[in-house]
C-alpha cells in the first residue's frame, strides 16, 4: 500500500450566491483578480468563477443567479470548514481593520495567535474569513513549514502549553546553525559588552 502523495493545494471550491455577489466579495474586497469563468461542467445551471488569491492558486466559487445571500454563520459540524484563512503584507494588516471598518464589516479586531496575528470576518454568506499575518519568515533555503516543526519540538521538549516567539526565534536560530557553517570553533551565544569598559568610568578613573 503506498500514499498519493500532494504537492501543495490546488484549489478550493465554495457553493456562492449570486455571480455579482462573489466578484464585489473576492476581488472588491480581498482584491483577488478574477481570472477565469465558464459552466459547472457538472451542473449546466450554475457558473464556475476563479479567482487569484495572490499566490497562483485558485479560489473557485460555483454561482447561480436565482441564490442569494443570506449572511448566517456556515455550519461548523463535524466535516464542515470553520474558516478560510489567507495571508496579507504588515503593511496591509496594518490597515485591515479601518478597511473593513469603513465597509460597516463586524471584526473581532487582532487577535495574537503568536505564529502570526490575524482578523476575523464573515463573508456575505456567512463563512469565517481570516486575514493573517506572518511574524517570522523562514531562513534563507527553509520554509514556514521547516521552522514550524522545529519549534513545536522546542515547545514540547520545554513543557510548554502553545507555542510562543520565543520557539520560534530559537528554532530560526537553530535551523541557521545547523545548516551553515563558520570558522568559529564555538558558535554558542556570547557577550562582548561585558569585556567593555563604560567611557564614563574610564574618566572617573583619571
Amino acid at each position: 500500500m503506498q500514499k498519493l502523495q500532494t504537492q501543495g493545494l490546488h484549489h478550493v471550491t465554495l457553493v456562492g450566491a449570486d455571480r455579482q455577489t462573489s466578484i464585489d466579495f473576492w476581488e472588491g474586497i480581498l482584491g483577488m483578480p478574477f481570472i477565469f469563468e465558464q459552466p459547472n461542467l457538472d451542473n449546466a445551471g450554475e457558473s464556475h468563477i476563479y479567482f487569484d488569491p495572490g499566490d497562483g492558486r485558485l479560489i473557485t466559487i460555483f454561482t447561480r443567479e436565482d441564490r442569494k445571500p443570506l449572511q448566517r454563520r456556515t455550519p461548523t459540524e463535524s466535516g464542515c470548514v470553520h474558516h478560510m484563512a489567507f495571508n496579507v503584507s504588515r503593511a496591509v494588516f496594518m490597515q485591515a481593520v479601518e478597511r473593513l471598518d469603513a465597509r460597516g464589516i463586524k471584526h473581532t479586531g487582532v487577535r495574537d495567535r503568536m505564529i502570526f496575528d490575524a482578523i476575523y470576518f464573515e463573508d456575505p454568506l456567512g463563512l469565517l474569513i481570516e486575514l493573517s499575518c506572518w511574524k517570522f519568515d523562514a531562513p534563507e533555503g527553509f520554509t514556514r513549514s521547516d521552522v514550524l516543526f522545529a519549534a513545536h519540538n522546542l515547545r514540547v521538549a520545554r513543557g510548554d502549553r502553545a507555542i510562543m516567539e520565543v520557539h520560534l526565534a530559537d528554532a530560526i536560530e537553530g535551523l541557521v546553525e545547523g545548516s551553515t557553517k563558520s570558522l568559529s570553533a564555538d558558535r554558542a551565544p556570547k557577550n562582548p559588552y561585558a569585556r567593555s569598559t563604560p567611557a564614563l568610568a574610564k574618566s572617573e578613573a583619571k
